[in-house]
């Protein structure tokens, strides 16, 4: 998804030793400095830089003080450096340095006590808490109780994970938290090498609590719940552009995964070859991160191919990466993955798709492609178009979880929801087989259905994207000026699971202030008789789910004091959506990409007692 590829991503980690390129870039243009420096002179030795966290080394290359030396390289080239160059170490934070840390205790966590502990609150990826005292009756008492700030932090896209009293999160500067659900006061935090991507998922194994959660390098870390310390990280794609976005689901002692990349945002600097990543799904032994199967979403991989229409070399099949989370199907021994579009051409039978594998050995038991030909990259978007490749398709992801489930009378259904602006009903029993289909927005490059829909078993719920940009010439048809268009996408739907029937929707409000969008292109969260719906301008707001009434809103764009002291803003809200565990609600706020509003906040709601009326 170009959305989530955005090249601002800070990237901090890849692979160091592994990349070629960040060895010889590093010949080329820092070592006649940095090998070996004159006493007197203030540059650090290359053994100083080995020292440093891979994200320090890139920010000083694209904003900081080496900007000016390495203006000549491409973001790809500096992030091989900073790659090469920088540590990939784990450091746990000293419990000194906090500003409001908790007391001392032991984690002895209550397995029942509600929570929420992966991507979609389940297997089957519902997003549907089926336990809260929160009520369509007493949500519009919701307060906000206390908000945490992340430092140096301009996007808030990993989803939380609650269990066992806690809240757990992951920063965009890489550090993962532990906090009191209650008060937001600080148990731990672990700082890994790169920006987590992924959300947060907590399982039990073998009498501990583990966490696991996936950055922008490609690794996937396990660290122990209870203190943060690491118990392994594994980086099961060596591919240098590989990330994991998708957020890690636990089932009886594995955890599997999708492997997506950011090559398609590579894909902008001229010289670059397009494209060699393929995506994969991953399965791993949760205790120790050792390899049990990975299989690639497109069989052959990349080789070089003919010159495109713009004479540019070209390389392909690729992309058909995994950004969402699996949904398992354990009845069935099957799991389910959702793919992106293919980053190059030829394109593949499995892009746009969704796909059926073993839960055992991770054979693919049958495809279901929704989209054909769809062959994008970021490029495509530039006036040169460099990379572009000749199909130039629409970029109609399927960049959310695919929702299990059972209807009246015994029969299944994947709900499966498309960039496009469609949803998708196929039957898991017969290969993927279309069982409806329905409209629900235009679609787009940043448009249709982005993060996820929700369902209480009764109704699918659905939030829409569609963004949008007005362009004005005031310095010539070569020079246009872009903003958000505050009349385009947004509004919330229902819809019959048995026959696509749409049963209500409910338009965006008016957005403020201007320039913004009334996009919703965060995933959504249902509880009985309530829908939560996040929008791009800031604004978390509850429906009613019989009817799409709004009966709570709460603007998020705005500043915060905060629990730990930091200076925190509110903003968009994408991605990761709010997270449900008795009687608190959470959500982060901010999105400073594609012109969205930027923001480092962690807020958390519950009801406000005071107002019962006797």
């Amino acid at each position: 998804m170009i959305r989530a590829l955005a090249v601002l991503l800070l990237h901090s980690l890849a692979f160091a030793a592994e990349d070629p390129l960040g060895a010889g870039l590093y010949r080329k243009h820092c070592a006649s400095c940095h090998d070996a420096p004159s006493l007197e002179s203030r540059i650090p030795a290359k053994s100083t830089l080995q020292a440093m966290r891979a994200a320090a080394i890139l920010q000083s290359l694209e904003t900081g003080v080496m900007r000016q030396q390495a203006a000549a390289l491409s973001r790809t080239e500096k992030r091989s450096v900073a790659a090469f160059l920088g540590t990939s170490s784990v450091s746990v934070a000293d419990r000194s340095r906090f500003a409001n840390p908790c007391p001392p205790s032991s984690f002895q966590p209550d397995q029942a006590a509600p929570s929420w502990t992966n991507w979609g609150a389940g297997l089957n990826n519902w997003r549907h808490q089926s336990t809260s005292i929160l009520t369509a009756s007493n949500i519009p008492r919701l307060r906000l109780k206390w908000a945490f700030g992340f430092p140096d932090a301009t996007t808030v896209r990993s989803q939380p994970a609650v269990f066992g009293g806690r809240i757990f999160i992951g920063s965009q500067d890489g550090t993962i938290y532990s906090l009191d659900a209650s008060t937001g006061c600080q148990h731990w935090a672990t700082t890994v090498a790169a920006q987590v991507r992924s959300g947060i998922t907590i399982a039990a194994l073998d009498g501990r609590v583990i966490l696991l959660a996936g950055d922008t390098g490609g690794f996937l870390h396990a660290l122990d719940a209870a203190t943060g310390t690491p118990l392994w990280k594994a980086r099961p794609e060596l591919h240098p552009a590989a990330m994991i976005s998708s957020t890690p689901v636990v089932h009886n002692g594995r955890v599997f995964f999708g492997i997506s990349s950011y090559e398609e945002a590579s894909a902008l600097s001229p010289g670059h070859i397009c494209c060699s990543f393929r995506g994969s799904v991953v399965a791993l032994d949760a205790a120790t991160g050792k390899l049990i199967w990975k299989t690639f979403t497109i069989v052959e991989p990349a080789k070089p191919g003919p010159l495109s229409k713009r004479g540019k070399p070209t390389m392909g099949p690729s992309g058909a990466g995994v950004w969402s989370a699996p949904t398992l199907d354990p009845a069935h021994g099957l799991l389910y993955v959702t793919t992106g579009d293919n980053y190059s051409d030829p394109p593949t039978p499995t892009s746009d798709a969704v796909i059926a594998l073993a839960i055992s050995d991770g054979q693919i038991h049958w495809t279901k492609q929704l989209l054909a030909g769809d062959a994008f990259n970021s490029s495509c978007t530039h006036p040169e178009k460099y990379n572009c490749p000749d199909t130039d398709g629409p970029d109609f992801d399927l960049g959310a979880s695919a929702i299990l489930l059972q209807l009246p009378g015994g029969s299944r259904t994947l709900i499966l929801a498309q960039k496009s602006g469609m949803l998708h009903a196929v039957d898991p029993d017969r290969k993927g087989e279309i069982q409806w289909q329905s409209r629900v927005g235009k679609g787009g490059v940043l448009g249709g259905i982005q993060w996820g829909p929700a369902t209480d078993g009764t109704r699918i719920y659905v939030a829409l994207s569609d963004i949008a940009f007005t362009r004005a010439y005031p310095n010539g048809p070569e020079r246009p000026i872009r903003t958000l268009d505050d009349k385009s996408g947004g509004g919330l739907f229902a819809f019959n699971p048995r026959n696509g029937e749409r049963l209500w929707q409910t338009p965006a409000p008016p957005c403020s202030p201007k320039p913004c969008s009334p996009a919703q292109s965060a995933a959504i969260t249902s509880l009985a008789g309530v829908v939560f719906s996040g929008s791009v301008d800031g604004r978390l707001r509850a429906y009613s789910s019989i009817d799409g009434k709004i009966i709570w809103e709460y603007n998020t764009a705005r500043e915060f004091t905060t629990v730990n002291k930091v200076p925190a803003q509110g903003g968009s809200m994408d991605v990761g959506g709010p997270v449900i565990a008795g009687g608190m609600l959470f959500a982060g706020a901010g999105y400073g990409q594609w012109g969205g509003i930027a923001g480092n906040v962690l807020l958390a709601f519950e009801v406000n007692q005071e107002e019962v009326q006797p």
